[in-house]
Formats: structure tokens, C-alpha cells, sequence
């Protein structure tokens, strides 16, 4: 991250060329019918982006929304003027199915549905497989926010009739943040039947620029563009994401084993869960910030929850280069502080 290229010279487009090549080989799903883009902006910059870019200008975008960030997506479509109709589940349940299939049937008009594959509101690993089964029985196809998942969980891109997905340099690839991107297969980049509503999110620009010669058409996050490259090394050296998985499983189910050994009750049953992030229910008597203040004093930081779950829950993520020591550390800090509170 030290070095500063400018990114309007040809070593910068090669590495452009490099990280867009990469990228969709993290999976082998979308190594041969996939093209990525990379965007200097959040994971919510590559979701906007790719619902501003794709989501249709007449036709229907259907949300399936369960959480704060499927309910983002729904904000999205509307600020950008894209029909759009919106099933929602309460944030601790799963993805209404039978509302999905329902609202096909009855609504030919919808081409796309947009949903959250790790909705961390609460941590739930949302069941793309069998909202793709519902949609491809109703010939549409998936936009995916798969910013807490790309890198981590199992993406199967053909079978779930993924049209694009939207991920972050800063989450289970281990990047910084700055870098997003998105994935899209090569028909949509090449179909220019829709309007963006925006120029810098206007994913199309970028492709006719990366992909015909690596530049891009705005300034670019060069050092995060630079840290990203270090991340798909190491990557790819640990052995992808598999390994990756059962490397955050382990750590999920230490931190959880201390919970359980501090009286703390999970959110969501494991099974439910990501292997990225999990929710518990905050004690009675026992405030977010106080708990937040003793683990940030020791150098652990934790979430608080989001929307109606804000006062409710704290969550905890496990991305990273955590040592086991440290996971050690944390439940002995963890242990102490809910034992003193039940004393």
C-alpha cells in the first residue's frame, strides 16, 4: 500500500485486468460465463450499481428482503425510479418463500429478483438455492448482494441462476475497504437496454473501459486496488474459499462455546447461520455500550444490531487474521464480564 501508481498509466490498467481476472475465479461457477468490474466505493456502492445497471426500466425487480440490508435494495430501486415490488420477513425469519412464489405467479411483469445472500442484520445465511429453484421455475433470474458472503460461503452462480452479484474487497476477502466489484454475465454487459439513472455508478462505463484496455473511467482506489491484489494471493494461497469457510466455522463456534458458557443465547440457531457473523440476545440488565466499552478497552470491537433489533442484540464477526490465542483471549474477557454482571 505504500507504492502510488497513477491509476491513468498502463501498469495500473494491468493490474486492473489482473483483479477483474481473479475475481471470477473465486469460484469456478462464474469462471467462464462471468465478467467482473471493480469501482472505487463500498459493498453499497457495488449493489447500487448493480441494481442501477441492471434492474429493469419497465419490467419489475422483485425484493425478498429480510433484514436491513434486503430492505436497502428496495431503497435503492426506488431512488433510482426502477419498478420494483418488495416481499419482506421479519428480520429474524427466513426468506417468505410462499410469498415469493406467489407474487411470480401473479406478476409477469417481473424479470429480476434481488435479495441478500448473508443478510448480517442478523447473521442469517439466507437459502439462495431455494429461492432460485422458485425463480427458475418462473424463467427470472437473481441479482445478488453478496457482500458478506463472496469469498467465504458456497456460490453456485449456474444452478441458482445468478444474473449478477455485488461484493466488497473489505469483508471475507480480507482487502481494505475503497475496492467493491460486481460480477454479471457477459450477455448483460453487452446489452445496453437500460438506463443506469447515474454516471459514476453506470456499470456499463466501466466495463467498455476495464475491459478494453484496464483503465477506468474515474478515479480509482489505487492503494486499495493494491492491498486487494496481496488479499487474492493469500487467498488463493489458503486455499480458496473452502478453506476460508472452515477457517471462519471454527472461529464462529469458539466464540459461540464461550457464549454459551457466559449464559448468552444465540439469535438464530446455528444451522441458520453464516459462517461470517452471528447475533446474540443481550442480557437482561446488560447494556450494548457497556459491553461494546469492555471488550474495545481489551481490543475486541463488536456490532450493535440494526433496525428494530438495535436495543436487542449485539453482533460478532470473525473475518480477519484472528489468531486462536486471541479467540482464547476474547472468551476469557468475555466470561469474566457476564460473570461479574450476574453477581
Amino acid at each position: 500500500m505504500s507504492v502510488d501508481w497513477c491509476h491513468r498509466e498502463p501498469e495500473f490498467a494491468a493490474l486492473t485486468r489482473w483483479i477483474n481476472d481473479t475475481l471470477i475465479n473465486v469460484y469456478t461457477s462464474t469462471g467462464h460465463d462471468f465478467e467482473s468490474v471493480i469501482l472505487t466505493g463500498s459493498g453499497t456502492a457495488a449493489v447500487e450499481a448493480m441494481l442501477a445497471t441492471f434492474a429493469p426500466d419497465k419490467a419489475k425487480t422483485l425484493v425478498v428482503a429480510n433484514g436491513v440490508y434486503g430492505e436497502r435494495m428496495a431503497r435503492i430501486l426506488n431512488a433510482h425510479g426502477k419498478p420494483h415490488t418488495v416481499v419482506s420477513s421479519n428480520a429474524i425469519e427466513p426468506m417468505d418463500f410462499a410469498a415469493v412464489r406467489s407474487s411470480l405467479a401473479d406478476d409477469k411483469s417481473i424479470r429480476y429478483v434481488a435479495t441478500v445472500h448473508h443478510e448480517t442484520t442478523t447473521g442469517r445465511l439466507n437459502d439462495v438455492e431455494k429461492l432460485a429453484a422458485i425463480c427458475r421455475d418462473a424463467d427470472v433470474q437473481l441479482l445478488v448482494d453478496a457482500v458478506s458472503s463472496f469469498g467465504a460461503e458456497a456460490i453456485e452462480a449456474e444452478s441458482w441462476n445468478i444474473a449478477a452479484l455485488a461484493a466488497t474487497a473489505n469483508k471475507c476477502l480480507h482487502g481494505i475497504p475503497g475496492l467493491s466489484f460486481v460480477l454479471a454475465r457477459s450477455e448483460l454487459w453487452n446489452k445496453n437496454t437500460m438506463d443506469a439513472g447515474s454516471v459514476y455508478l453506470d456499470l456499463r462505463s466501466y466495463y467498455a473501459s476495464q475491459h478494453g484496455g484496464g483503465y477506468s473511467p474515474y478515479t480509482q482506489s489505487v492503494q486499495a486496488a493494491f492491498a486487494l491484489r496481496e488479499a487474492l494471493l493469500e487467498f488463493a494461497e489458503g486455499g480458496g474459499w473452502v478453506e476460508r469457510r472452515n477457517g471462519y466455522r471454527a472461529r464462529a463456534a469458539t466464540i459461540h462455546a464461550a457464549m454459551q458458557n457466559s449464559g448468552v443465547q444465540a439469535l438464530l440457531p446455528a444451522e441458520d447461520c453464516s459462517c461470517v457473523l452471528r447475533s446474540y440476545r443481550l442480557p437482561e440488565g446488560v447494556s450494548y455500550q457497556e459491553l461494546h466499552d469492555e471488550l474495545k478497552s481489551n481490543g475486541y470491537v463488536i456490532y450493535a444490531g440494526q433496525g428494530e433489533l438495535a436495543s436487542s442484540i449485539f453482533r460478532i464477526a470473525n473475518m480477519g487474521d484472528i489468531r486462536p490465542s486471541e479467540l482464547d483471549d476474547f472468551g476469557t474477557i468475555v466470561t469474566s464480564f457476564f460473570k461479574s454482571k450476574h453477581t
